[in-house]
């Protein structure tokens, strides 16, 4: 197994501790689940990094044990030809939340300003009016009453580099990588000065982007979530005591009588 990188000179997070942590943290997300649901909040979450940087994995920790109803995630293929077509955030648009969601963007409108410029999919001409027009549309989408929040998971060259030898050789990790992934470890540098050039653009007071360092990927999953919790405000909602109901007893219905000749999975295991 591929350990987690020591960063920012702290020790390694025991499993124990962080599976405990975590464990408290998504208690506290389904406390926020059933607030958005009650009030009828819509958030957006964008998470945008390069290739390695952690996103699905804390995309994965926010999500496994809440409802995909109220958090759903989207993470959107190459657009098609007739999409490429579109303004440039046309096919997100149709994934916003309505009352009660909270959407996790796996990526999103950010693509503009990241592979596409850097891997020469879009012209420098429409990359500068995207950097122009954005702030704007976040801007409407607030208005809107839609809470948007945007982190950008920063992965040192060295641990990316790491990551991706792991992806190759590991046979579990191979399916991640993608065909931009081997590309953007030699144009480290020109995703850098994108990365700058976006946040210098976009990094608004209405929308501001919150940086998460991602080297250790324990350490930051826990960080995103408790500071995603400090951005909702919400409170605990009191739900009615649940209680089993008992099964009839002396019922003339034979369960296992009734299956008997059908196709059961062979216990392997």
């Amino acid at each position: 197994m591929v350990k987690d990188q020591i960063s920012e000179g702290k020790p390694k997070l025991k499993r124990k501790q962080y599976e405990k942590e975590l464990r408290r943290l998504q208690t506290e997300l389904c406390h926020l689940q059933n607030w958005v649901k009650l009030k009828g909040l819509r958030i957006i979450v964008v998470f945008e990094g390069r290739d390695g940087a952690g996103k699905g994995g804390t995309i994965k920790a926010i999500t496994e044990r809440v409802s995909p109803r109220v958090f759903r995630v989207v993470a959107l293929p190459a657009p098609s030809d007739r999409e490429k077509s579109q303004m440039f955030i046309q096919r997100y648009i149709e994934h916003f939340p309505a009352a009660g969601e909270i959407v996790l963007f796996d990526r999103s409108w950010y693509n503009r300003a990241g592979v596409e410029y850097v891997m020469g999919f879009c012209t420098k001409e429409e990359h500068r009016h995207f950097l122009e027009d954005c702030p704007e549309v976040e801007q409407f989408v607030v208005d809107e009453g839609i809470q948007l929040i945007k982190y950008w998971l920063e992965v040192s060259n060295n641990e990316q580099k790491r990551r991706f030898e792991a992806r190759i050789n590991d046979p579990l990790r191979q399916w991640k990588l993608s065909p931009m992934d081997l590309p953007s470890r030699s144009r480290w540098y020109d995703y850098s000065h994108a990365r700058d050039v976006m946040l210098k653009a976009t990094d608004t007071k209405f929308v501001p982007w919150y940086i998460l360092r991602s080297d250790n990927k324990r350490r930051a999953r826990l960080n995103c979530i408790s500071h995603l919790l400090s951005l909702i405000p919400y409170k605990k909602v009191p739900r009615e005591k649940v209680e089993l109901p008992n099964r009839p007893k002396n019922h003339p219905y034979d369960d296992e009588a009734t299956l008997k000749g059908r196709r059961f999975v062979p216990e392997k295991y």
